[in-house]
């Protein structure tokens, strides 16, 4: 096996062997607590600009599905680090191995590690810039290359995952044997930060017909295919440095009804003046328990974000709908005039429990009423 390198800014260096692509690959280092479903979180554009570490010890017995990629392009990741990969997948529905997925994708893979320690290490110091090579063997080098990065949030990753054209989407949850569902004659419009299919799918399955646009898209733009609602979606990075995006949630609040999904959430406080802040070490994975605060249910969820917003910001706009049991941030919001609201955590799972698929039929409610 050919030896791999993670080094961290902080100094701390983890041996173990490459799989996947060979190269080198910068990126913040982050941990998912999912026990399954790693090539959603692959494909999961809000990951792009980070390297993400699986806790569960095992990866890739299952393969690679065809049917269960997230976004347009193969994987977002910058980079993947797992405790144990298995090359021999057995699934009947499986097409390649994950090793050859990540390698056909040029994704830089390290397995072999102890990812507990690195996980515990994260929990106790803070997500940050790290560095996997397969081809520089000197810890000291490749500190100095990760700390010469700038960090993600020097940049715009948005644009780097945003589709270049809009698209009308047909296609509901996956069942067996299942087509393109009815159109209905409610439109919503969903901008693309980085929307994975799920969110599509169960838009589709709440009776929508689904109209997806890119990041940049202008307002004034939206408003004129007159819809009768309006998404943000999910997306990688800082929510501050998506100022178009801020600037045109500003003109659509209070001209149409609006749910914002996590990147989405963000820069709709953002935009009502709000501020968002950096988590030590984020959410992600499928286990998050959320009290709905309008009915008193818990929901186990699925979480993918490094920010978060103050509600306590927006005092006087907007009332707390959502909080996190595991930390007690504020996971949702809902305008006390307006009919917006949105929510920090993943209502269409992939990977992930169902629990809060109902968002979706609560915004339909909302625009109908």
């Amino acid at each position: 096996m050919n030896k791999a390198l993670l080094v961290l800014s902080d100094g701390v260096v983890f041996e173990g062997n490459k799989f996947g692509s060979s190269g080198e690959a910068i990126g913040e280092v982050v941990f998912n607590t999912s026990m399954a479903g790693y090539q959603e979180i692959l494909t999961d554009p809000s990951y792009r600009g980070q390297i993400v570490t699986m806790t569960y010890t095992q990866m890739g017995n299952y393969g690679i599905c065809t049917e269960d990629i997230e976004s347009i392009g193969g994987p977002k990741v910058n980079g993947f680090v797992v405790k144990e990969y298995i090359d021999f997948p057995s699934n009947w529905r499986s097409t390649s191995s994950l090793g050859d997925y990540l390698e056909n994708n040029n994704i830089v893979g390290i397995e072999g590690l102890d990812t507990r320690a690195l996980t515990k290490h994260l929990r106790d110091h803070g997500a940050q810039m790290g560095i996997i090579s397969t081809v520089d063997s000197d810890p000291l080098s490749l500190l100095q290359k990760v700390r010469a990065h700038p960090g993600i949030s020097a940049f715009d990753l948005v644009k780097e995952v945003t589709s270049a054209d809009a698209y009308s989407w047909k296609e509901g949850c996956w069942k067996w044997c299942a087509g393109e569902k009815d159109v209905s004659p409610l439109k919503v419009v969903v901008y693309d930060f980085g929307v994975k299919f799920n969110i599509l799918r169960n838009l589709v399955e709440a009776g929508f017909n689904v109209s997806v646009v890119p990041a940049m898209t202008t307002a004034e733009a939206v408003l004129d295919e007159d819809p009768d609602g309006i998404i943000f979606s999910n997306g990688p990075g800082d929510p501050e440095t998506v100022t178009y995006a801020i600037e045109n949630a500003k003109k659509l609040i209070g001209k149409k009804p609006i749910f914002g999904i996590c990147l989405g959430h963000q820069i709709l406080g953002l935009a009502m003046g709000g501020r968002t802040y950096k988590l030590k070490f984020g959410h992600h994975g499928g286990n998050h328990p959320v009290k709905d605060m309008l009915t008193g249910r818990v929901e186990i969820t699925s979480q993918n974000h490094n920010y978060c917003v103050d509600i306590r910001s927006l005092q006087g706009q907007v009332r707390l709908t959502h909080k996190n049991l595991y930390d007690g941030t504020e996971e949702g919001m809902q305008h006390i005039e307006l009919p917006l609201f949105s929510v920090q955590h993943h209502p269409e799972a992939g990977p992930g429990p169902n629990d809060s698929a109902h968002l979706f039929k609560r915004f339909r409610e909302m625009i109908e009423s």
